[in-house]
Order: structure tokens, then C-alpha cells, then sequence
């Protein structure tokens, strides 16, 4: 017994000798890892990526990033602001399913739901949130029960807890989810809305909810408050805007936004009591990460950009003030799933179709994107594409409309194949032909164009039509509180509407109150999709025609040797004085953006022939009937008389 006692002292004094030599000998940042790393809290950050992948930057290189990071940091966090399983081929082929497979091997962390992930139908979202290894929160977002407000659909916030700090991420989605996505995806077969997002015509509800969750997560032991919001700083978004939210509510420290596709570093706003909040967001399509470093010791917040410098013939390397790292590097893991789903939908959709000797677009040479503000070129494509397709098939169209919000590509020239025709319109809307009044055609435009010369994705592009928007005159439509057309303006901005008549090859006047085919995708003329409410009662000729991207290429099919060029057109072989030219982003010269001192037609198409004008023109002559008929009693003179009669005629008409 004594012998084997000895003999383990001795077998133990060896293995703490190796111990204690291991110790020695080794660097002892490898053996205490987690005490020399920083316990400043980083977060990294997307938004509207748009399911664009395939560029230098994608999952497999912020999942690199992140665990790159890790070597360095101790709390470091991924999170997504919305809009990323929409946007090209790579996301509409499965539905998002291959984009929630990138984003689970990229370590997200958290995600808040954007517009775009309605798109697939709000079981294709729920889906979405099923398949994600990460939290999608959103305190906005609620079930509606028999017209009453029911729980929340997913959680207010999460919490995490990073040393000393913890930090809570409230979600907020966009109440133009309605209007930008399709409403009868939140309703039942009856039409009763069965889910909802909280907005308020002046915003307040949506402040009401966020606020709620702001001081939900403070109860929880929150010590930091980021929003990671949708909601954008376009003026067409108010009152829902990230800066209106954030002065309308107080104890945030720092708002992740999305949704306006805007490129902010970091802007300071102050909230409701004066306290400041830091604003950011990274833009779009993965031409930037975020990156947001919390002081530990100062709770001093600071955001920069991880971005790309370079180009493609010499290579590209990162910049960035806050990552030290400059070389592209890749998770193999990520990159491995990134690239077999790439190759499968480049293989089912790579055949060349044709070409385009111009370059079609929707952003100028700054980069600043057109397409949801004014006409472009890929908007004229996009809308001639409609028209041909119902004209190619004998059926009479008239106008055929497309919504800048769903013609998403940047410049296309050269080959093209089925996958550049689904990256321009990756929504899998279908064609559809529907009978309407020259009055819904009116305030169909109206409607549109309210926010012009700002950006909104409802702005129509046309073919077989031309309009002008006076900028000067106010936008007076009626909505409702899901952001849909609810009735005419006072004053029309929208004027000199005209018709190409087929028959005489000629240029006509709208009829307000004539009948016209219309042309477009079901998401606008049946699902009123945009708020497009004007449209309901139309009457459907045809519908469930082809699918979007569909009818763009049997378009470039009907080109010469399937060539595009700027005036080639077959539209233009049949009918010699359509208006077509495809050689300047800025379109073919159909929409025109006046003021009033720039224009002297305003009274084409009298936007006083609309209801509300009506009424506005009898009270009027009401009005000047009876101060005639007083001046009359006064015995004031004949010239005085005419004189009043050309004022109230002028002032009718101005």
C-alpha cells in the first residue's frame, strides 16, 4: 500500500511538471484567450441586402469578419434591419430559403422584418422566421381578431448580455409593409384584415409600440437600447420615418435602419427629451457592411463602413476605420453553400436569350438610383414589355403601367439570359389586362407621382401614354391609415395626359370618361399592391398571363435577331409614332417633372374634372353668382361686372 502511494506521488508530480513546463513555455494569450480581449461590444450590420450575393462582398465574408472579430472582442453580434430574401433570382428561386441557409452559417444573431419579406405571402414569411437559427423580433406587428388588435406576432425585443452591458434590440417594421408588399397577404378569404402593423395616420401608434418596448426592455435590466428598425428617412415614408420615430420617443441610444436604401455612417438625432441618438445605416445590396463598436468603459458609441477598395481588374481589399483587417477573407463553410446555389440557378437560368447594344439602367453616373422618382429607360422597357405582350396576343391594350419599385436592376448591356431578365423583375408578378375609366387612369397617376420629385416605389412608368407632374402643386390624395388611396386630390399635379390612339397613330387627350385597357401585374391592378385602391371595380379582360420576367423576354425576343437597340423596337415597326428610344436613362421624354413657371398646359386635362374638382368648380360659381347678383343690387356698373366675370374665370381655371 505504501508502495503504490509513492508511486502516485511520483506519476503526479510528473504530470504537474509537464503542466507547470506547458504553462511556462506557452504565450499566455493563447492559454488565457479570454482575458486580453476587448470587452467593447461590436455590432455588425446589414440592410437591404436584397438577396445580392454574388458580388465581392456576400455572407461568406461578414461570416470571416465576425469571427475575425472574435479574436479581438468578446461580445461581437450580427444583426440584419430587413429586406434580404428578395431582390434577384437567388432569393425568388426558393423563396428566401437558400438566403435564411447563408444567413444561419453566417452567424446572424438578430433580424427584424422588413417589407420584401411579405412577398412570398404571409405563410412564405412565416416560413422565413421558422427556418432562421436567429430571433426575427418586431414590436409592430400584431394578429387582428373580429377588427380588434390582438397579441404580437413575435417578440418586442431580445436581450444580450455582454459583460457589463445589457443590450436589447428592439424591432420595428415599415407600416407601408400594406401598401409595398400585398394587403390581401394580411387578410383572410373574407377580405378582414387578420394581421396588422401599427402606424397612425401622424405616426403615434407606431411611437406608442416602439416606446412600449423601450421601456419593456429598461424593466428587463436593458442598459442599452438599438433599434434595428425598417422604416427609412424618404420623405414619402412620413410620418414613419426612423428620425420621426426616433424624436417621437425617448431612451433609445442608437437606431439600425433600412428601407430607404440611404447610406448613413452616423447622424445624430435627438429624441423626445433632447437626448441624442445615433442613426445608420449601410444602404444596399452589400456594398458595405456596419460596424458598431460600444465603449465599455465610456458607453460612447461609434459606427463606421467595412467597405470595398478596388475594382475588378486589380482586386479589391477593405477599408474601414473601426476593422483592422484589410484582406478579403472568406468563411469556407458559407462559401461552399453561397456558391453551389449560385452555380444551380445560374445553370436553370444562364441561356442567352438575346442582347442589348444600350445600356438599360435606373441609376445615374453617381449612383444615385431614378428609377422610383422619375422616367428611366429600364422603366420604358419594362412597361413597353407589358404592352407588346397583350398587343403580340391580338388583344386591344391601351396603356400598360409599371411600378419603379419592382424594376430593381442596375445596368444591363451586352448578352442577357432568363436570369437578367428575373434580376429586373424578381417578384414572379404576372401580367394581367383589366378595363378602367380615363378618370382611374387620372388618379392612378396622381397617386403614383404624390411624392414626386422624391422617391416612392409606387411611381408608374408607362407605355402607350404620357403625363406631366407639376411639382409645384402640393399632394393633397386621401389615404387611409395603411398608407391606400382613398380619394382624388384638390388640385391635380398631374396633367396633360395623353393616350396613343392605334388607329390614327396619333397622340390623344385622356377621357375622363371613356374606357381604356390597362396593362400591368396583378401585385398593382388586382392585389393593390402600392394603394392603388382607385383600381378596384376595374374590369379583368385577361388575367394570369405570364410571369414578369417572362414577359420581358418574349419582349427581347421580338427584336431583330433579338438585339435590342435604342429605336428598334417591334412596338416601333407597327406603330411609327410610338415613342421609344431607350438610349438615355432618363427614358424616352414620356413623364415629364414640371413647375409652374416651366409650364403652360396645366389646363389640358383640367384637374378640375375630377370629383373633388367638381365640387370645388359648382362652389365656385355658386360663390360668384351671388356676388354678381349683390353687385347687380348695388347698380355697379357693366365694366365692373366684366371685369369680376374674367377674375372668377381666371381663378377657375388657374
Amino acid at each position: 500500500m505504501k508502495k503504490l502511494t509513492h508511486s502516485l506521488i511520483r506519476k503526479f508530480s510528473l504530470i504537474l511538471g509537464i503542466i507547470m513546463a506547458l504553462i511556462f513555455l506557452t504565450p499566455t494569450a493563447e492559454v488565457f484567450a479570454d482575458s486580453s480581449l476587448s470587452e467593447d461590444i461590436v455590432i455588425l450590420y446589414t440592410n437591404d441586402v436584397h438577396t445580392y450575393i454574388d458580388g465581392p462582398i456576400s455572407y461568406d465574408v461578414i461570416a470571416a469578419i465576425k469571427k475575425d472579430l472574435q479574436k479581438e472582442y468578446k461580445h461581437v453580434l450580427l444583426a440584419d434591419a430587413g429586406d434580404h430574401i428578395q431582390g434577384t433570382a437567388y432569393g425568388s428561386m426558393d423563396k428566401g430559403e437558400s438566403i435564411i441557409k447563408l444567413m444561419n452559417a453566417a452567424g446572424y444573431d438578430v433580424a427584424t422584418l422588413g417589407n420584401h419579406e411579405f412577398d412570398y405571402n404571409m405563410q412564405g414569411c412565416m416560413d422565413t422566421i421558422d427556418r432562421a437559427n436567429f430571433p426575427y423580433i418586431s414590436c409592430n406587428f400584431y394578429r387582428v381578431i373580429n377588427d380588434v388588435r390582438g397579441d404580437n406576432v413575435l417578440d418586442s425585443y431580445v436581450t444580450f448580455n455582454c459583460g457589463n452591458e445589457k443590450l436589447a434590440f428592439i424591432g420595428i417594421t415599415t407600416p407601408e409593409t400594406f401598401s409595398k408588399s400585398t394587403p390581401a397577404y394580411f387578410q383572410n378569404e373574407n377580405g378582414e384584415f387578420i394581421y396588422g402593423i401599427s402606424s397612425g395616420d401622424d405616426g403615434s401608434k407606431l411611437r406608442q409600440d416602439v416606446q412600449k418596448a423601450i421601456d419593456d426592455a429598461k424593466s428587463s435590466g436593458a442598459t442599452k437600447i438599438i433599434a434595428l428598425g425598417h422604416l427609412g428617412v424618404d420623405p414619402s415614408s412620413t410620418p414613419w420615418t426612423s428620425e420621426e420615430t426616433i424624436s417621437g420617443t425617448s431612451g433609445l441610444d442608437a437606431f439600425i435602419d433600412g428601407h430607404s436604401h440611404t447610406v448613413i455612417k452616423g447622424k445624430s438625432i435627438k429624441d423626445k427629451d433632447g437626448n441624442d441618438v445615433l442613426l445608420t445605416q449601410t444602404g444596399e445590396y452589400f456594398n458595405r457592411i456596419g460596424m458598431m463598436v460600444i465603449d465599455s468603459s465610456t458607453g460612447k458609441i461609434t459606427t463606421d463602413f467595412i467597405e470595398l477598395d478596388g475594382n475588378d481588374d486589380d482586386g479589391y481589399s477593405l477599408i474601414s476605420e473601426l476593422y483592422k483587417g484589410t484582406e478579403i477573407i472568406f468563411d469556407e463553410n458559407t462559401k461552399t453553400i453561397k456558391n453551389n446555389w449560385i452555380n444551380e440557378i445560374d445553370t436553370q437560368l444562364g441561356q442567352k436569350i438575346g442582347s442589348i447594344k444600350v445600356t438599360l439602367d435606373n441609376y445615374d453616373s453617381d449612383g444615385n438610383r431614378l428609377v422610383r422618382s422619375q422616367e428611366t429607360n429600364s422603366g420604358d422597357f419594362a412597361a413597353d414589355a407589358l404592352y407588346y405582350l397583350f398587343d403580340n396576343l391580338g388583344l386591344d391594350v391601351d396603356v400598360a403601367v409599371m411600378n419603379g419599385g419592382g424594376t430593381r436592376n442596375t445596368a444591363i448591356t451586352g448578352d442577357v439570359s432568363y436570369k437578367t431578365c428575373k434580376d429586373m423583375h424578381p417578384f414572379g408578378n404576372v401580367a394581367c389586362l383589366q378595363t378602367v375609366t380615363g378618370q382611374q387612369i387620372l388618379d392612378m397617376l396622381e397617386w403614383s407621382t404624390r411624392y414626386a420629385p422624391s422617391e416612392d416605389g409606387s411611381f408608374l412608368h408607362v407605355s402607350g401614354l404620357t403625363y406631366k407632374i407639376n411639382t409645384s402643386t402640393k399632394n393633397t390624395t386621401v389615404k387611409d391609415e395603411y398608407d391606400v388611396w382613398v380619394s382624388g386630390p384638390i388640385k391635380y399635379r398631374v396633367h396633360d395626359v395623353k393616350v396613343y390612339n392605334k388607329e390614327n397613330n396619333c397622340w390623344e387627350p385622356l377621357n375622363l370618361s371613356a374606357k381604356y385597357n390597362l396593362a400591368g401585374y396583378n401585385y398593382t391592378l388586382r392585389d393593390l399592391g402600392g394603394g392603388f385602391a382607385m383600381l378596384n371595380g376595374a374590369v379583368n379582360v385577361l388575367d394570369y398571363v405570364s410571369e414578369d420576367y417572362m414577359v420581358l423576354a418574349n419582349y427581347i425576343k421580338g427584336f431583330e435577331n433579338c438585339t435590342v437597340d435604342a429605336s428598334n423596337s417591334p412596338l416601333l415597326e407597327k406603330y411609327s409614332n410610338f415613342m421609344i428610344d431607350y438610349s438615355d436613362v432618363n427614358g424616352s421624354g414620356r413623364i415629364k417633372l414640371v413647375t409652374n413657371q416651366e409650364d403652360s398646359s396645366q389646363n389640358d386635362n383640367n384637374p378640375l374634372t375630377g370629383e373633388s374638382g367638381a365640387i370645388f368648380l359648382i362652389l365656385v360659381l355658386i360663390v360668384s353668382a351671388g356676388v354678381i347678383k349683390q353687385l347687380k343690387k348695388n347698380k355697379v356698373s357693366t365694366k365692373l361686372l366684366s371685369a369680376f366675370l374674367v377674375f372668377a374665370l381666371v381663378f377657375i381655371t388657374s
